[in-house]
């Protein structure tokens, strides 16, 4: 009787391991991070709201910092930019899943026309208006980082540019607004291939959110002074078009917009 009592208990918790894995499976992605934040302390929050360079090459001055490490195993790092090669990434991350909750790193790049293969600049790549090779140029520079181990790109420039004093007119498609727009969806699709996730895709990032080509004078990080009708019909439709090609992430401008707007958007 003991013997039958003890292989019931047995049957039944194995079922109840059994559902428990199943419903794991069965989680969409928002029930995975809701459960993920709710064990999350405040500090592990903002954590992951910290992103730090690595200790090597930069687009400016590089501060080293010797508690990276540390704070990395305390769950206070999210992303790390410029650090490139699988090696050097895994190092990393191997440090941050030794963390509580062990969330792994998002590792960034500057991926703008190519990584191992160099291709035109985008102000170049558009004067072609050959949007298919356009598209296989971000899929290239995708399929390359990500074997890098790289997860995420801050390209597409989709900013509008009519002034040529403006120093990073050659990041963008230039002037025109809908070519712009075929554009930026044309390198979302590049970039992150059919879905966000798969192996040889990063995520894409729409920048400069917004109006960051129109700032005053052509001086970078200058006021930007235009009414809503440009704005909205000018400058902000590429924009629309990074969201139809379910871009994953936006990257904000560093201008103020004449007094005040509500610029409403999703990434979906």
């Amino acid at each position: 009787m003991r013997k039958i009592t003890l292989n019931i208990l047995l049957i039944i918790i194995l079922n109840t391991i059994s559902v428990q894995i199943t419903t794991s499976q069965n989680k969409t992605i928002n029930q995975k991070v809701d459960s993920v934040l709710s064990l999350m302390t405040l500090d592990e929050k903002i954590g992951q709201l910290n992103q730090y360079n690595d200790d090597w090459s930069a687009t400016g001055p590089v501060t080293l910092d010797k508690d990276k490490r540390g704070q990395m195993l305390r769950g206070q790092v999210g992303s790390l930019l410029n650090c490139m090669g699988t090696a050097r990434t895994r190092s990393w991350q191997n440090i941050a899943m030794q963390s509580r909750l062990k969330i792994p790193l998002l590792f960034g790049q500057d991926v703008i026309h190519g990584y191992k293969t160099t291709f035109p600049i985008p102000l170049a790549e558009s004067c072609s208006w050959d949007l298919e090779a356009i598209e296989l140029s971000a899929r290239i520079a995708a399929t390359e980082a990500s074997a890098s181990g790289i997860h995420w790109t801050f390209a597409p420039m989709v900013d509008i540019c009519r002034d040529p004093r403006w120093g990073r007119v050659m990041e963008g498609a230039g002037e025109d607004t809908y070519l712009g727009s075929k554009i930026a969806y044309a390198r979302v699709k590049g970039f992150q291939g059919d879905k966000p996730g798969e192996l040889n895709s990063v995520m894409a990032c729409a920048k400069h959110f917004a109006a960051y080509g129109a700032a005053v004078g052509g001086r970078d990080y200058n006021s930007v002074d235009m009414s809503d009708r440009q704005l909205w019909e000018t400058y902000l439709p590429p924009f629309k078009a990074t969201v139809d090609a379910h871009i994953a992430t936006f990257m904000t401008s560093f201008n103020d917009i004449t007094e005040y707007h509500l610029l409403p958007i999703s990434t979906c």
